[in-house]
């Protein structure tokens, strides 16, 4: 959903105007997770004055841009201000910024981010994410006198530290107290970075299942590769009337509104400060972003911040904390300094137009990175190092169940057949959002298997947190290194797609789609009579990425189909067996980038009702291969044949006899009967994008949607 990017520097020198550029480009590279508004918040001139426990520094002004629109709009809006020097140095600085995707209030200037807690921007905050109890905490701090000027949820965090600052300056509260007493109240998934004049220099961010990372750039070697886990703990503070009250009110209005007028945390573990990844004496810069492709062309060390973690920048030192009664036995102490193995080439455009037609074209290379290391052609061989501790213990479960919402549920679809097949096991599919409606027994030997692109889907995350504590074994199949969903799983396969910047995913799709083939090849390796069924499997593999390359160069034709329905109001999709998952993915390819309507039809469900929208008016395209399910498809054309429609019809190039039927077709190469999917997309996914390119849409940003769903 909405993109987080943050910078400070430490001892590194900046004029005004690059950090504002900075800002502003991470923003860009953030675009592609859709948003309607933006906006950002950097350092103006020094105040005059400063409050007592912030004596030794001097305090600056916060200066807050925000826009409705596009990045480029509040770009301009920020070179348009008046009376700045962005000629200014600095030797430290904070700024945040951040793309906004709608959920409370309407998309305008004031209901963008970054939020503030005051006409003098005293603290601002920008959150990916929602509160779900900000009602709650908006009608106390109201009932207090606090005025809101926004709709959103986020106001309400950033006034509530405002409101504990007041509470507690008298006791020099570090910033990092305020805003871990401020998150102790929060219910709901956000990812929050905080700065503010109070706290010149200091960055907060905290992340509780929305994504943060955090990249770290030292012109010398880091000391560590790790940093530690400092843990706090809570007192007990009832020194007052008003304290008193206000405890009666948390107790009565949600059961986590606890402990406000606590006074601050306390870090138990000093010692741990000296191994923090700098001292105050070392030039460093740091970028707090959602998602690592904003940091990439800055630095590839990065931190993968875990659910309750409050990172803090002071002085130049990051340090990590977490309050003890968020604290799990056997949870990691430390977080990772990883190092990112994507380039910044492979987040641009190229010679392409859209990050989504880059992608489609990329399919024949991400194909390969998907297998790579993984299939050995030669001996007929699959190796998922992985799952490769736990395969025994998977083929003996008692069921598989896979979990996915969206394009990652219609993979799980198109694999469902194969799987059952390879692994004689009872395989179910289901929507994470369901799954968790419908409160969904799951026993301790079930396989429960979560598919993600981002990792960081919200419903599935829910749904795998819901398994894990019945007991079940929990398999990750995601695309990002790093994400909630791989660090949380038992065991997984990175799908390596490679990054995906367009909001409609489709390299993610048959990334998926295949890792889950070479996933159902390793639990039959053992069975006999499965042998030859495996090695046809595999030998079409190694032909794939060339047939992808081939359906490739159906573009042109595929783009005049396109000018013919682009100006159509809804498009039927029909196909069965193993195609049927690849006309949900091609409807939902079509609801997504051109708005029309569009559904993806089970060809043996026709007669019982879809059939009555059938007439010579409605675009219809039939996916008929030549595989087990062949005659039953050409069933359901002869009936749509019959009441005038005319489909454009996916079928094999070697089908002379289909081909002859038909006015308009899109012949693709022949291969084994489950991979057929994978080449089958490939036109819808085209198809698709010509329509939304001819209407005139935004391609790799289509309205309302956005590319990681952390909200649920």
């Amino acid at each position: 959903m909405c993109g987080i990017f943050g910078y400070l520097n430490y001892l590194v020198k900046r004029d005004r105007r690059f950090i504002a550029d900075i800002l502003l480009n991470g923003l860009h590279r953030l675009e592609y997770r859709g948003y309607d508004s933006s906006g950002i918040a950097f350092d103006g001139d020094d105040i005059e004055g400063s409050d007592k426990n912030q004596s030794s520094k001097s305090r600056r002004a916060c200066i807050v841009v925000r826009q409705k629109g596009k990045v480029d709009e509040l770009d301009n809006a920020v070179r348009s201000l008046e009376n700045i020097n962005w000629d200014a140095e600095f030797t430290v600085h904070v700024g945040i910024a951040h793309t906004r995707w709608a959920t409370h209030g309407e998309p305008n200037a004031v209901n963008s981010h970054p939020q503030r807690s005051d006409e003098q921007n005293q603290f601002v905050c920008v959150h990916n994410g929602i509160i779900t109890n900000y009602k709650d905490i908006k009608q106390y701090l109201t009932n207090k006198g606090y005025r809101f000027e926004s709709e959103t949820d986020t106001e309400v965090v950033v006034k509530l530290v405002k409101y504990l600052y007041d509470k507690h300056k008298d006791e020099n509260v570090s910033f990092q107290k305020l805003i871990e007493m401020a998150c102790s109240q929060l219910e709901g998934a956000f990812a929050l970075l905080f700065k503010s004049t109070h706290f010149p220099g200091e960055l907060c961010a905290t992340r509780r299942g929305s994504p943060m990372v955090i990249g770290v750039k030292c012109a010398d070697q880091l000391a560590a590769n790790h940093i530690p886990v400092m843990f706090s703990k809570d007192f007990n503070h009832q020194n007052s009337k008003d304290s008193r009250n206000d405890a009666h009110f948390l107790e009565t209005t949600t059961a986590n509104l606890r402990g406000v007028f606590s006074p601050p945390l306390m870090i138990t573990d000093q010692a741990a400060v000296e191994l923090a990844v700098t001292g105050n004496d070392r030039s460093i810069e740091y970028y707090f972003a959602s998602d690592a492709s904003a940091i990439i062309e800055h630095t590839n060390q990065v931190i993968f911040m875990e659910d309750d973690d409050l990172a803090v920048v002071n002085n130049g030192a990051l340090t990590i904390h977490r309050t003890q009664h968020g604290e799990i036995i056997g949870q990691s102490t430390i977080r990772e300094i990883h190092e990112l193995k994507i380039e910044l080439q492979q987040i641009m455009k190229g010679n392409y137009k859209y990050f989504m037609q880059k992608e489609i074209f990329e399919q024949p290379e991400s194909v390969i990175n998907t297998m790579r290391g993984r299939v050995n052609f030669s001996t007929k061989k699959v190796v998922l190092g992985g799952i490769k501790d736990y395969a025994n213990e998977i083929r003996r479960c008692r069921r598989l169940i896979l979990i996915a919402c969206g394009t990652s549920y219609h993979s799980a679809v198109a694999t469902r057949q194969l799987l059952e097949e390879l692994s004689e096991l009872p395989v179910m599919v289901e929507l994470a959002s369901d799954f968790l409606d419908r409160n969904t027994p799951v026993f301790r030997d079930d396989v429960c298997i979560f598919i993600s692109q981002s990792g960081e889907t919200a419903d599935t995350i829910l749904a795998l947190r819901y398994c894990k504590q019945r007991g079940a074994l929990i398999l990750g199949f995601t695309n990002t290194v790093g994400s909630s969903i791989s660090r949380e799983s038992h065991c997984g396969v990175h799908i390596n797609a490679g990054p995906e910047i367009g909001v409609a995913s489709t390299k993610a799709y048959t990334s998926q789609f295949l890792a889950l083939v070479l996933f159902g090849l390793v639990l039959s390796e053992d069975s006999i009579s499965k042998e030859p069924r495996r090695k046809a499997i595999i030998d079409a593999l190694q032909q794939l990425p060339d047939y992808i390359k081939r359906v490739l160069e159906c573009d042109k034709k595929i783009r005049e189909y396109a000018e013919a329905l682009f100006n159509e109001s809804s498009l039927l999709v029909m196909g069965r067996g193993f195609n049927f998952a690849t006309c949900l993915e091609g409807a939902l390819k079509l609801k997504e980038l051109t708005y029309m309507h569009s559904e993806g039809i089970l060809a043996g469900e026709l007669k019982h009702g879809p059939l009555a929208m059938v007439d010579h008016a409605m675009p219809i395209v039939m996916i008929i291969m030549d595989d087990p399910v062949k005659t039953k498809c050409m069933n359901a054309f002869s009936q749509v044949q019959a009441r005038g429609g005319q489909p454009v019809l996916i079928c094999n190039e070697d089908d002379e006899e289909l081909i002859k039927l038909v006015h308009r077709h899109i012949a693709i190469p022949r291969t084994v009967d489950c991979l057929q999917g994978i080449l089958c997309v490939v036109p819808l996914q085209l198809l698709s994008f010509h329509i939304a390119v001819l209407r005139g849409y935004d391609v790799d940003c289509p309205r309302n949607l956005a590319k990681s769903v952390t909200v649920a």
